[in-house]
C-alpha cells in the first residue's frame, strides 16, 4: 500500500508525463506543418532558379522585338513588369570613301 505523499507525487509525476506528451504531439505537429511549408517553398525555388534561363531569353526576345517594330504597347507591358528598354545605338562604322591618311 502506497503512502499518502507517495500517492501525491506518482500521480504529480504522471500528470506531468500527460501533459509532456500532449505538448510533444503539439509542437511535432507544428513543426511539420512547418517543415512542409519550407519544402514547399525551396522546390518552388529550385523550379525558378531552372526557369531562370528562359525567362531571360523570353524577356530579351521581348525587348528586341518591341524595339525592332517600335511596338509602345509591348513596351509598356514590359514597362508595367519592372523591366526598363532602352535602345543601344551601333557603333558608328568607318566611311568608305575617306580619303587616305598622309
Amino acid at each position: 500500500m502506497l503512502k499518502q505523499w507517495e500517492f501525491w507525487t506518482v500521480t504529480t509525476l504522471a500528470l506531468l508525463a500527460a501533459i509532456f506528451v500532449v505538448t510533444n504531439m503539439f509542437l511535432f505537429t507544428n513543426n511539420r506543418s512547418a517543415q512542409a511549408e519550407v519544402s514547399g517553398r525551396q522546390e518552388y525555388i529550385q523550379q525558378t532558379v531552372q526557369l531562370e534561363g528562359l525567362y531571360r531569353e523570353i524577356v530579351k526576345a521581348l525587348a528586341d522585338l518591341s524595339v525592332r517594330n517600335q511596338d509602345a504597347d509591348l513596351k509598356g507591358l514590359l514597362t508595367s513588369q519592372g523591366i526598363s528598354v532602352t535602345v543601344n545605338n551601333p557603333p558608328p562604322t568607318p566611311a568608305t570613301n575617306q580619303p587616305p591618311r598622309k
